[in-house]
């Protein structure tokens, strides 16, 4: 006699845990199975690339530096570089500011130095998890005032983490996010790249880092119709950058002036 329709059980997040230290990699594991993730354990850059080859998607990556046959960070650009927007979270025994700012600058979402307690880890696992969410709920009745950026052809909503470009929806890292966020809420200044490590990344100091260049060249190439000549990040030589919400006013000139 049937029992009326199976409850249809709930998907566990899948979680890609890069580790080739053989204790850790264990324990990382059953801790986070533990905390419902179901999760595929590579022990090398191959490893991690052959299991990267799945039907559905991870919810995030758990990627160590140094493995036997790569870098962590050569890893995690490639994975940037082919279009993977999947939080990575990187694991080092590397506690000096240049190793964390490449780790950055290689695409990573957070950067946990070891030795470190599997809680704190679970916390900022669930942390881009509830990023992941945001960016997938649809926006309900009207916005916040100023909560939506609206310039070019973009569309940014910065409560939900959607962003769209002529109608197209695409894929921003959380760090995007809050670069964009921090230059829309100072448009129209200025901003040195020590300001924007300081206040985005949370580097304190001079730090000798193409960081903050490299995720606004990213940010063009997302937003801008020509990167090369751009009309909303703009450069100040020496400097930093300033974000214009419109075209630039030297560029409404040139415009005007045309027969």
């Amino acid at each position: 006699m049937s029992s009326g329709p199976e409850e249809t059980k709930p998907v566990r997040p899948a979680i890609l845990l890069v580790e080739d230290e053989a204790h850790l990699g264990r324990a990382i594991k059953l801790n986070l199975e533990l905390e419902g993730f179901d999760v595929v354990l590579a022990v090398d850059g191959k490893g991690a690339l052959n299991a990267l080859v799945r039907s559905e998607p991870y919810a995030a990556i758990i990627l160590d530096v140094q493995l036997p046959d790569t870098d962590g960070f050569i890893l995690c650009s490639r994975f940037r570089e082919s279009g993977l927007f999947t939080p990575v979270i990187m694991l080092t025994v590397r506690s000096r500011p240049e190793d964390r700012v490449r780790g950055l600058e290689a695409g990573a979402d957070d950067y946990l130095t070891k030795p470190f307690e599997i809680s704190e880890l679970l916390a900022r696992v669930r942390a881009q998890l509830r990023r992941q969410v945001w960016a997938r709920v649809e926006p309900r009745g009207e916005p916040e005032a100023g909560r939506v950026l609206r310039f070019g052809e973009a569309v940014v909503d910065l409560d939900t983490h959607v962003a769209e470009v002529g109608g197209a929806q695409i894929a921003l890292t959380a760090l995007e996010f809050e670069l964009l966020a921090y230059f829309a809420r100072h448009s129209g200044r200025v901003l040195s790249r020590n300001e924007l490590l300081g206040e985005v990344w949370g580097l304190t100091g001079r730090q000798e880092t193409r960081t903050v260049d490299n995720f606004v060249a990213r940010l063009r190439k997302h937003f801008e119709v020509d990167p090369a000549e751009p009309v909303h990040f703009l450069s100040h030589r020496g400097a930093g950058y300033r974000f214009e919400f419109g075209p630039a006013k030297t560029k409404q000139r040139h415009s005007m002036t045309k027969p």
